[in-house]
């Protein structure tokens, strides 16, 4: 017998602005919370990011929080860019596409991130609770 798919049922946005320097890539030191998984779980299927104003070379990194651990799940390099009227801020952009979407399966699991260098940056999860 065939298992029964999966719909999510109602679409969910997670942000945070990140700031601190943080170069720990343990899950220690300042981290935001981007989003928090629904009670029967959370798909992610796209992250975005974006650079407040000036930055230099660092990193942005994501961890995934399940309540009891805080482990790295990627690391985003950042270039340095001067935002003017002809040149953008900085920004990346994941997708995880069906099946790959990125799963929160319940409510003590958090989606975070931070900044290695103090520049400000918007990270915004999208995706929907089961």
């Amino acid at each position: 017998m065939a298992a029964d798919p999966v719909f999510a049922t109602t679409p969910k946005v997670g942000m945070v602005q990140i700031s601190t320097a943080n170069t720990a890539r343990d899950g220690t030191g300042t981290i935001g919370a981007v989003l928090t998984g629904g009670a029967s779980g959370t798909l992610i299927n796209k992250i975005e990011i974006s650079a407040t104003g000036t930055t230099t070379a660092g990193v942005v990194r994501l961890f995934l929080d399940n309540g009891t651990n805080v482990y790295l799940l990627r690391e985003i390099f950042v270039t340095a860019a001067t935002p003017s009227t002809t040149v953008s801020v900085w920004n990346a952009q994941l997708l995880f596409a069906a099946p790959n979407v990125l799963h929160l399966p319940t409510n003590s699991w958090v989606l975070k991130a931070s900044t290695h260098n103090a520049e400000a940056f918007n990270v915004f999860a999208f995706g929907a609770d089961l």
